[in-house]
């Protein structure tokens, strides 16, 4: 019989009112801007969001873990992150300010392929950027002026929201072409492909971890895909199935109400032996290992 906590790990994303509900903020519309008023308090646990955001640090420094990379976001640090992100606070300083945007998935969706463009600039689901100063502040105004648009009240309300929002996702990507850690990427036929493999990875790695199936569902064939995967990102298909799959499972292993036994289940493992082989191979540690090891939020 399946344990209650299967439930649990079904519904494993955070709306934009699931993550704002634990700052005790209402919000009803597909998107939200944030003060950028001084915030004492974070989720301890991990969380993955089901909607982007845009953040930029005005003041103090944060550490978060995204993703199981361990980030600093320092004064005038971005980060834009796509939905899938799984975010982790683990400090921060005592003068620490963050301006937030937030927007569902598809409250942009007639720029949906400029969108990955933006956010998968670097064969991530999040992209973080150091600006100077001036590059900052312009960001900065130009959410808090679509703030105020977000508060009055007008027939195309919506249409100017997004046209703002648009605008900004553009400067900031342009912030990160221009940025030294950017990496050379060329436009191609095949990059597509390379997103629509990565958006079937995000969904399918639980239950999928075989290339064929990707190809499959692709109408191309697994050598074809090969190519297309590491033209793009510099990787095989399957070392992205099996990143994403290490992310899931870092995600359900820091819910501890959860047991392991449980989590391999979930991950269609045909055993704790050899979910513990696998996630053992890649991070060095044992599942229970790697819990015991987690950090909590200071």
């Amino acid at each position: 019989m399946l344990s209650q906590n299967t439930a649990l790990m079904n519904q494993p994303f955070d709306r934009i009112q699931d993550t704002l509900s634990y700052f005790g903020v209402e919000c009803r519309q597909p998107y939200y801007i944030s003060t950028g008023n001084q915030l004492t308090d974070f989720p301890a646990a991990p969380f993955r969001m089901d909607y982007y955001s845009l953040c930029i640090c005005s003041q103090g420094q944060i550490e978060v873990e995204i993703d199981n990379r361990l980030c600093s976001i320092g004064q005038n640090g971005m980060m834009v992150a796509a939905p899938s992100t799984i975010i982790h606070f683990l400090a921060f300083s005592k003068d620490f300010r963050m301006k937030l945007l937030f927007f569902d998935k598809n409250f942009l969706m007639p720029n949906a392929l400029v969108l990955e463009d933006i956010f998968l600039l670097q064969n991530r689901s999040y992209s973080l950027i150091e600006s100077r100063a001036t590059e900052s502040e312009k960001c900065l105004k130009l959410l808090q002026y679509l703030e105020q648009k977000t508060q009055e009240t007008s027939v195309y309300k919506d249409e100017i929201v997004r046209t703002i929002i648009y605008y900004l996702l553009l400067e900031t990507a342009e912030l990160f072409q221009q940025s030294p850690q950017k990496q050379l990427q060329t436009k191609s036929a095949t990059k597509d492909l390379y997103f629509r493999f990565v958006e079937l990875v995000k969904t399918q790695a639980r239950h999928h971890k075989d290339v064929l199936f990707y190809a499959e569902t692709l109408c191309i064939s697994s050598k074809y895909l090969i190519e297309i995967v590491r033209k793009n990102a510099g990787k095989t298909p399957s070392q992205i199935i099996d990143e994403a799959l290490l992310k899931e499972a870092c995600f359900l292993l820091n819910k501890k109400h959860l047991n392991i036994s449980d989590i391999a289940y979930e991950l269609n493992f045909s055993s704790v032996a050899t979910f513990s082989r696998f996630f053992k191979k890649h991070t060095q540690h044992s599942p229970q290992q790697y819990r015991e090891k987690q950090p909590t939020l200071r």
